[in-house]
């Protein structure tokens, strides 16, 4: 990849009102207009965690849209992003939505 900008994987877990208010579609859309690959899924004790890889800044731009904005109906009341790594290549083929 051209520059310093890197690839870099992340691990999340959003907690607050966000099942149930079509997080996972607006997520997947967002990360998908981020040029990023991944996946995203509800817990079965009412969280949404997923996976976010591709340019590093992109990542940030995920990462704080999870933090703040979510879709319209959700209330998000914690962010949480672990196992961040660089990567020398993407681990998925596109972002999806698993059940």
């Amino acid at each position: 990849m051209a520059g310093s900008e890197g690839l870099v994987s992340v691990d999340y877990e959003v907690s607050g009102r966000v099942q149930g208010v079509f997080f996972r579609k607006y997520t997947q859309s967002e990360a998908k207009r981020l040029g990023l690959v991944g996946w995203v899924q509800n817990t079965s004790y009412g969280t949404v965690q997923g996976q976010a890889q591709g340019p590093a800044a992109r990542v940030r731009e995920l990462q704080e849209w999870l933090r703040k904005i979510g879709s319209p109906q959700s209330r998000i009341s914690r962010a949480e992003f672990t196992n961040e790594k660089e990567i020398a290549a993407l681990e998925h083929k596109d972002f999806q939505i698993r059940k």
